[in-house]
């Protein structure tokens, strides 16, 4: 009798387990954003998410930055032992972290805030539901590689993007539209389309950055010029710096549409 009584309890316990496992569990995030996975792992500071059940399929967020956790079914969860916040950057700081980030790689400041301003409108505690973070919305791998340890901490995340980006300035030859192109979308798919990848989000992200960065006064002692050639076969927009220790912002004196108008995306 004891001993039934004893499988029966198993039985139930592992019943409840099943069940937990598969309920769908969602993270809800001070910027409004809502991450499902299927398992949290409090790690100091921060919270890996598991979004499903390979461990190389996760994204880290900052506690703090969690307002809490959901399951289907149950009343909302609080995060555990959330952290002090990171500070908020005001326009004079985030000036600043430009500033330093643009003397650091030889990029145009204001290459840097037209990027800043499309991927995060200047929030430096920005997350994006596919785990992008910070101004300059650096994923966790691309963070890691650039060393950046708190991609929510407003100097590093500039620090690091501006250093991303240059590296794909140099990449791609100091082509710019190829550069941003490949910040939104990866340096492999403007290799596969041989420049902008055919993406809705990617076409639209790389008009943004350049129509910005035209309307923008420049005061950089070094200026540039974005070449629109036309006719088949032509190439495409080239940033050319008429000081070549310097990469500053592409003028295209007839729009930014005019080069994806002359340079088809759909390639054989």
């Amino acid at each position: 009798m004891k001993r039934g009584l004893i499988l029966l309890l198993m039985s139930a316990l592992f019943a409840g387990a099943a069940i937990s496992a598969a309920a769908a569990e969602t993270a809800t995030l001070r910027n409004g954003y809502t991450i499902q996975f299927d398992r949290r792992e409090l790690r100091g500071d921060w919270t890996r998410l598991y979004l499903s059940a390979s461990p190389d399929d996760f994204v880290d967020v900052r506690t703090d930055e969690i307002v809490g956790f959901e399951v289907e079914g149950m009343a909302p969860i609080p995060p555990r032992q959330p952290a002090p916040r990171a500070s908020d950057a005001n326009a004079t700081d985030i000036e600043e972290l430009v500033s330093a980030a643009s003397a650091h790689t030889n990029l145009s400041p204001n290459l840097i805030k037209s990027v800043i301003r499309a991927e995060s409108g200047f929030n430096p505690n920005a997350v994006s539901r596919k785990g992008a973070q910070g101004l300059m919305q650096l994923m966790p791998q691309t963070a890691a590689r650039m060393g950046v340890q708190n991609a929510l901490d407003p100097s590093e995340n500039v620090e690091g993007g501006a250093r991303y980006l240059s590296e794909l300035l140099g990449f791609f030859h100091n082509d710019v539209v190829k550069a941003l192109a490949a910040y939104n979308a990866g340096p492999q798919r403007v290799e596969q389309y041989h420049g902008v990848p055919p993406y809705p989000e990617t076409v639209a992200y790389v008009r943004k950055v350049i129509r910005d960065l035209n309307q923008t006064p420049s005061h950089d002692s070094a200026k540039a010029e974005v070449d629109h050639p036309s006719g088949s076969g032509a190439k495409p927009a080239t940033l050319m710096p008429r000081k070549p220790a310097r990469a500053a912002e592409p003028a295209v004196a007839s729009g930014p549409e005019s080069y994806f108008e002359r340079h088809p995306l759909s390639r054989e």
